[in-house]
């Protein structure tokens, strides 16, 4: 046994781990470390440049980003809308007619340059309410009248031709007076006019624009588009998809337009029905004293496809409140 050991049993204190390694290994942790080697100099011209400093914590820093993780849809701005630009009016280009004014006081229509009449006071009020209607509803289809009568020689065309020119004299506004009787026809000679081609020449040739066969008259503001070239398909061009389409082009864009259907009675012949579904007012003529209750009742359900139906009483001798026009301010005459 040694002499360490020896120690340690008689209580001495043991010898620590370093003690026991020094004697074993010869290791000193007291021992100063030995020095090392200087760094060699590196010359001037082989330095590398020095790094910028790192930037402080508080410096804006490119966030990385986690491409597996989903990622918000990126948003646009939409780009302005332009808005529609409003269709341009159709232009009546059909030939020039002068209506001569002696054949209007020979049918007893109105003559826009004479004195005012009973006859056209009348009209006044019929048109007041019919534009009263079609500005209120500010649609192509409301500004489309249909006048009709139930049987013929209730005066269904000496009513549109009146309103056709009352409605003519306010200001701004153009009035187009169709002559849908392809049966009948007898608006342009009511007038005194000459009329050739018309709407049933547009309906079966869809090559022929509609406006340029509406007839331009020396009354301001009234335009005529005859009834055309009769055939025995009129009715089938009359419920033609055409129909709408030509209706539709000479009412486009033009909100101070009025167009005035003459159709021949309604239980006479099917156009008025057709022609009910593509107007918004439909004027329905009846003779005093002549027209049955059971013909009214049959011709307001025949033309139910259009919802504003209006009755004028024509050729009535009694007024029950003895209304009269047309005397006051007239001196006499």
């Amino acid at each position: 046994m040694t002499e360490q050991g020896k120690i340690n049993r008689e209580g001495a204190r043991p010898a620590s781990l370093f003690e026991r390694a020094d004697v074993t290994f010869g290791l000193d942790p007291r021992a100063p470390a030995p020095k090392l080697p200087a760094a060699p100099q590196v010359p001037q011209n082989l330095r590398q440049p020095a790094r910028p400093a790192a930037a402080p914590a508080s410096a804006a820093a490119p966030v990385a980003v986690d491409r597996a993780a989903p990622q918000p849809a990126p948003t646009f701005a939409p780009a302005p809308q332009q808005a529609p630009a409003a269709p341009q009016p159709v232009v009546f280009c059909g030939p020039y007619a002068a209506i001569d004014r002696d054949h209007l006081r020979s049918g007893g229509l109105i003559v826009p340059e004479d004195p005012v009449t009973g006859l056209l006071e009348e009209f006044r009020i019929v048109k007041r309410e019919l534009l009263a209607d079609a500005r209120a509803g500010d649609t192509p289809l409301a500004r489309r009248i249909l006048v009709c009568s139930p049987h013929p020689g209730e005066g269904k065309t000496y009513c549109a031709t009146n309103l056709a020119i009352a409605l003519a004299a306010e200001q701004g506004l153009e009035v187009l007076l169709v002559d849908a009787d392809v049966v009948k026809p007898s608006v342009a000679q009511r007038l005194g006019i000459a009329a050739d081609r018309g709407l049933m020449d547009a309906l079966a040739d869809p090559a022929v624009p509609a406006e340029s066969l509406v007839i331009r008259t020396d009354i301001d503001g009234l335009f005529v588009l005859p009834a055309g070239t009769a055939n025995s398909r009129d009715a089938e061009y009359l419920a033609s998809a055409r129909t709408g389409e030509v209706l539709d082009r000479l009412t486009q864009g033009a909100p101070d337009r009025i167009v005035i259907f003459d159709t021949p009675p309604a239980l006479a012949a099917s156009p008025a029905a057709e022609l009910a579904q593509h107007v918004g007012q439909a004027l329905l003529v009846v003779r005093a004293d002549e027209t049955s209750r059971a013909a009214l009742e049959d011709a307001q359900q025949l033309l139910s496809a259009c919802g504003d139906i209006k009755l004028l009483l024509n050729a009535a001798r009694y007024s029950p409140s003895g209304r009269r026009f047309g005397s006051y301010g007239t001196k006499g005459k």
